[in-house]
């Protein structure tokens, strides 16, 4: 009896050491209750997982057989979470968090020249533009957006932090025809932007220089096409301000003759990749240009009521073929970074303006904040949905509080439902940023402090500047 409970010992062992072997070792799973992949079929896995290895999502599948097929040294369970591809911002002027609240109930070219403008000549440095994006990032990544698209001044600063950080962005160098914090006018910016682009073309995986132009009120058409230009000449794409307010559209008119969209075209301006944020105003002539010149569209609803620039045609946008996503632009106008907030106003608004509740469903926003707005940004190959050989930037999401209770539908939860306190946990090229809301990469602490300390000297300059 002895020997033959040793020969199914022996044999057990046997079996157990050949399924070990046959596990392929990798460095993360991530598991959850519902897995939203947001692929073209709009898969939802139940008990599902991801399995990473290098930054690269290997496989989708069920949990059980990620675990049969894979070990690993790293595993997120998913116990009340839901795994989905990452959040993407795509537009942000993110060391703006600095100047949330600065000026408020302004319309935007008051906005503009009188507050943001001025402050920003006297305040914004490479320390300001540091301790605003670090408090950005912190932000972003705690509500589940892993990939962003930037404007703002010293993008070598930005840079930096992105890679300390972990995210993924495309990063702009800001071109403005007027003094600012690192430039003394367009062909100032324009120089500049070479050697920023020049430093990080090809440094990081995650990071891509690009070139800013804000606008086509504060540039003239020479300077976008020169513009246009160097981004052609480096093969990066162009993010700008486009058809945002109905001042830009009567200054187009009353300068060129044409619309802001129109005179876009005519320059040649759309012959590369352009992110255009905003987009309110667009005929319905220049719709069908957007789409056969292949722009992506970022739409800030949360920004553009605040400011009263008006309600994008996102839904008519997106049936003439637009790739459309979404932003919540800085926070000096917005005034947070939250993305799961721009979902819910973004269908909503599009519903009242129309006065139909069918349109803008929440399947249709969901896929704006991830696989849309990676296509609107260039990155629809690379990120976006979780399938085998995309990068692994994705979050798993806690279904615990009282208002997940019940749950009908996941994908209309995730839009009508979710907030950005409910992401626990957020992974950006395989890499885990933040696991059960404790943040791994930024020193919230000296982050919290230095914003802080800097905030009060910029209420102290103001209060003397007031008096």
């Amino acid at each position: 009896m002895t020997r033959i409970t040793t020969c199914f010992t022996t044999l057990f062992l046997a079996i157990s050491l050949a399924a070990c072997q046959a596990q392929e070792s990798i460095d993360l799973i991530v598991e959850g209750d519902h897995v939203v992949t947001m692929d073209s079929d709009m898969t939802v896995i139940e008990n599902g997982a991801v399995a990473i290895d290098d930054g690269v999502i290997l496989e989708v599948g069920a949990a059980s057989d990620i675990s049969e097929a894979y070990s690993s040294s790293t595993t997120l369970p998913g116990a009340n979470r839901i795994v989905m591809p990452g959040l993407v911002n795509g537009h942000s002027h993110a060391a703006m968090t600095l100047l949330r609240g600065v000026a408020d109930d302004l319309a935007l070219m008051d906005w503009l020249n009188n507050y943001i403008f001025p402050a920003e000549v006297e305040f914004v440095d490479a320390e300001f533009v540091r301790i605003g994006t670090e408090l950005a990032c912190w932000e972003m990544i705690r509500g589940g957006t892993t990939t962003f698209v930037d404007m703002y001044y010293y993008p070598d600063t930005i840079a930096e932090v992105v890679d300390s950080c972990g995210m993924r962005a495309l990063i702009s160098a800001t071109v403005i025809d007027q003094r600012s914090p690192d430039a003394e006018d367009a062909a100032d910016s324009i120089r500049k932007g070479n050697g920023f682009i020049e430093r990080w073309l090809d440094k990081n995986p995650r990071i891509t220089p690009i070139f800013g132009p804000h606008a086509n009120y504060t540039l003239n058409a020479e300077q976008l096409q020169a513009t246009r230009e160097a981004a052609m000449q480096y093969g990066v794409p162009i993010s700008i301000h486009m058809s945002e307010s109905p001042f830009e559209v009567q200054y187009s008119k009353d300068t060129y003759g044409m619309t802001s969209i129109e005179l876009f075209e005519s320059i040649g301006f759309f012959d590369g990749p352009t992110i255009a944020a905003h987009v309110v105003w667009p005929t319905d002539a220049e719709i069908p240009i957007l789409a056969e010149r292949n722009v992506g569209v970022i739409h800030n609803p949360t920004s553009n009521m605040k400011i009263a620039s008006g309600i994008s045609p996102v839904a008519d946008m997106l049936a003439a073929g637009v790739r459309v996503g979404l932003g919540t632009d800085g926070a000096a106008s917005n005034n947070d970074l939250d993305m799961w907030e721009e979902m819910r106003l973004a269908a909503f608004l599009q519903k009242v303006e129309q006065m139909n509740p069918e349109v803008l469903s929440a399947e249709t926003v969901l896929r704006m904040a991830t696989s849309g707005g990676a296509a609107a940004i260039g990155l629809g190959d690379t990120i976006g949905s979780l399938e085998a050989g995309k990068r692994a930037d994705l979050i798993q999401v806690a279904f615990e509080d009282i208002h997940h209770i019940p749950t009908y539908d996941v994908v209309s939860h995730l839009v009508y439902v979710n907030d950005e306190q409910d992401v626990a946990s957020v992974v950006v090229d395989g890499v885990v940023l933040m696991n059960e809301r404790e943040m791994l990469t930024i020193d919230t602490d000296r982050v919290a402090r230095e914003a802080a300390e800097l905030a009060a000297r910029i209420q102290a300059a103001l209060d003397e500047r007031n008096q």
